[in-house]
């Protein structure tokens, strides 16, 4: 699951066109996941200053069930 959060936290944060990274990151599991399920990965920009931005990246089942939330700050290297 941290795979598939900071994945699209990488594509998310890289939009802009310069080149950023991870600057830390955490997640907190919120219901178990199992061998076959498919989960999606939902990336949200909360705030960019700087050089630097936060961001929230929701993982789902298809149905909707939140199974991990992961919050991620970026750097940009310039």
């Amino acid at each position: 699951m941290f795979l598939l959060a900071d994945t699209a936290f990488a594509c998310a944060c890289n939009t802009y066109g310069p080149v950023t990274v991870a600057a830390g990151a955490e997640i907190t599991f919120v219901s178990p996941a199992h061998a076959g399920d498919v989960l999606v990965a939902e990336a949200a920009e909360r705030t960019r200053y700087g050089r630097s931005g936060v961001y929230d990246i929701t993982v789902r089942r298809p149905d909707g069930q939140v199974v991990a939330e992961f919050r991620g700050r970026s750097r940009e290297f310039r």
